[in-house]
């Protein structure tokens, strides 16, 4: 689980909570038709910009990309691939069919591998599954960065409902100050789903395609060079390009025995 990104809402909803708390009730800034409004109306404009089911897609893989931190690291995998170029060069290509592996890519690579198929089809295959899942992520990136750009347009429009509600009952002044606090709450909860909601997912999303490109690339290229039986410590070294220099220790695999 990635706990930093719980703590990092909670800590948000928290703050923003104890100051609505400093000097009025919660209930104060809770209203239905401007919740209504910023809601809806935000929904509405997605729909318009996207279809259903990416909608739906980029809820799943935002809230899977917040909450778990499923991207393995690229020290664990320039090992990985270390400890399969041994297996490699000591039994063949087949002995790679009982590897077992928790990254899916890898799965999929060590699969084509052990099936026969030439390098050129297994690099094109990896090219073309690198390429899909970019492509999700940033459909879901750019559904919730729409958000963030509606949530808070929306929320004004919901203000100016507000104003002119406000100026028809002018002929009586109790009234003023209770409507315009309500015509407010719609700007504020524009805000809060995008800068604590939206926008923060979108970069989470953002960084987690770049991890997982990342570690795709070098699959793709710990594979090609093991296909190509490249010597296991010559590939360490030039997937080590990979991580940073502090990084770097105790990548190369266990001498063959």
């Amino acid at each position: 689980m990635d706990i930093l990104t719980l703590v990092g809402l909670v800590a948000g909803v928290l703050i923003v909570v104890l100051a609505m708390l400093a000097n009025a009730s919660i209930l104060t800034f809770f209203n239905l038709p401007g919740l209504a409004i910023v809601l809806g109306g935000t929904f509405a404009v997605t729909l318009i910009k996207f279809r259903l089911p990416s909608v739906l897609s980029a809820f799943r893989m935002a809230f899977a990309a917040a909450f778990t931190d499923r991207v393995e690291r690229p020290a664990d995998l320039i090992r990985e691939a270390g400890a399969l170029a041994l297996v490699v060069r000591k039994e063949g290509i087949l002995g790679l069919e009982n590897h077992d592996t928790r990254n899916e890519f890898l799965r999929k690579a060590i699969n084509l591998c052990v099936d026969g198929h030439p390098p050129e089809l297994v690099e094109e295959a990896l090219a073309q599954e690198t390429q899909q899942t970019a492509e999700r992520y940033d459909v879901a990136e750019r559904v919730f960065r729409g958000i963030g750009e509606s949530a808070p347009a929306i929320g004004m429009l919901g203000t100016l409902v507000g104003l002119v509600q406000m100026l028809n009952t002018l002929d009586d002044p109790s009234s003023i100050g209770p409507a315009m606090a309500i015509a407010l709450l719609t700007t504020l909860y524009g805000a809060f789903i995008a800068q604590l909601i939206a926008l923060p997912l979108a970069d989470k999303l953002q960084l987690k395609a770049e991890d997982e490109a990342r570690n795709q690339v070098l699959i793709t290229t710990s594979i090609r060079n093991i296909m190509r039986g490249e010597n296991p410590r010559v590939m360490t070294e030039l997937l080590s390009s990979f991580v940073t220099p502090e990084q770097r220790t105790n990548l190369a695999p266990e001498r063959e025995a």
